[in-house]
């Protein structure tokens, strides 16, 4: 490195010449940088053995495909070669950020209810076996799945009538364009399979969730000649 090269010839040139004849040569370094390294201090070998040590338990935890907790990370590293305990491992995991797959139950808040905002009356008010043909009544909900990425929200539109699901989508995301999106699908679907489908007078119901009482969601029902229904939690789940 230049920086030892110069540790090494500073008692007997001084700091300021050597950067000079180095720079006259091609390899451009000022005294400022020179001392702003010997300010930083140099990385130690237990430092370096530690972010080795670290790249190859990321290495591991990404081939066995980011399942693995510490135990058996730990198994994955003596198989390796790597002479490294338990309690290392976990740390060197927390210090990558990564942690493996955990078992049993997951849970996450789908339907979170804003009571400030408008909401359509209730117009089923769970009258299901009610609809005489197709399109009459349409419900939308949505609920979470727990994958080894984290968890993914699944938002689907059903004809009450038929059974048929309509619409449907997938996001990391519980964002208004997760249910919004499952509408334009919805009608997608139905004007492509009849020409002489109209949703003029058709009823969508859903719960109270926020994303279902937004500006925008309510918008697009308007702007499709749909009447909004907005019933309890759970009431859309009754369907099924």
């Amino acid at each position: 490195m230049i920086v030892d090269y110069i540790d090494a010839h500073r008692s007997r040139f001084g700091v300021d010449p050597i950067c000079a004849v180095l720079t006259e040569h091609g390899i451009s370094i000022a005294p400022s940088t020179y001392y702003k390294a010997k300010q930083r201090g140099r990385i130690s070998s237990t430092e370096l053995a530690d972010a080795y040590a670290a790249n190859a338990v990321h290495t591991l935890f990404v081939a066995n495909k980011r399942v693995y907790g510490a135990r058996k990370l730990w198994r994955a590293m003596k198989r390796a070669g790597h002479d490294i305990g338990h309690d290392q491992v976990a740390r060197l995991m927390a210090i990558t950020g990564v942690a493996g797959a955990v078992r049993g139950k997951h849970h996450a808040i789908t339907t979170q209810r804003d009571d400030r905002a408008p909401r359509h009356p209730d117009l089923i008010e769970r009258n299901w076996d009610a609809p005489q043909r197709p399109d009459q009544w349409w419900v939308a909900d949505f609920t979470y799945v727990w994958t080894l990425a984290g968890f993914v929200y699944t938002a689907f539109c059903v004809d009450v009538f038929s059974r048929r699901i309509l619409g449907w989508r997938v996001m990391t995301t519980k964002s208004t364009p997760l249910v919004s999106d499952v509408l334009e699908q919805a009608l997608f679907t139905r004007r492509r399979t009849d020409f002489r489908f109209t949703s003029t007078g058709l009823v969508h119901h859903s719960d109270a969730g926020s994303q279902y009482t937004s500006l925008a969601f309510t918008e697009a029902l308007v702007e499709s000649g749909i009447a909004g229904s907005i019933g309890s939690v759970g009431d859309c789940l009754l369907t099924g």
